[in-house]
């Protein structure tokens, strides 16, 4: 019998934006677009937008915390699917290296609008997660702002 895999938490998130999934894509595969709506919320400003959006690429963003302190996040691209699909994986790479995490994002077209389904899976604890959820939720609302500018 094949050792499985623990179960580990996951979130899983949905948003609807009333553009074409070409403008979705871009503003998650650009830099300059990153930096102007990424955290979780305000006062939160990108520094650092590192993006090398291809299989086996690496990103790596870092965002001033409330707290004063920047966060930095990273991964790498595993699947790159051009406005459709990105799998990458996460990190967090100055506080618990360790714990890699995985992203999946679908952009499905529906009329001319993007329905974006979002899934963080591989999270260490349930903790983990309900922070993840809180950030991401954060993060997807500003999106939306960003996207209708």
């Amino acid at each position: 019998m094949e050792p499985r895999l623990a179960e580990k938490p996951s979130l899983t998130l949905s948003r609807r934006y009333p553009v074409a999934p070409e403008k979705v894509w871009r503003a998650w595969t650009d830099a300059q677009a990153v930096k102007k709506w990424w955290g979780p919320g305000p006062g939160e400003p990108v520094s650092v937008a590192e993006l090398d959006v291809r299989v086996g690429g690496r990103f790596r963003i870092v965002f001033g915390g409330a707290d004063g302190k920047a966060h930095e996040c990273a991964g790498v691209y595993k699947e790159v699917v051009p406005n459709r699909k990105l799998v990458f994986t996460w990190s967090w790479p100055n506080s618990t290296p360790e714990r890699v995490s995985v992203v999946t994002i679908e952009f499905r077209a529906v009329g001319k609008e993007t329905v974006l389904l979002f899934k963080h899976e591989q999270l260490f604890d349930e903790k983990v997660r309900d922070d993840h959820k809180r950030g991401w939720s954060g993060s997807l609302d500003k999106l939306g702002e960003f996207l209708e500018r």
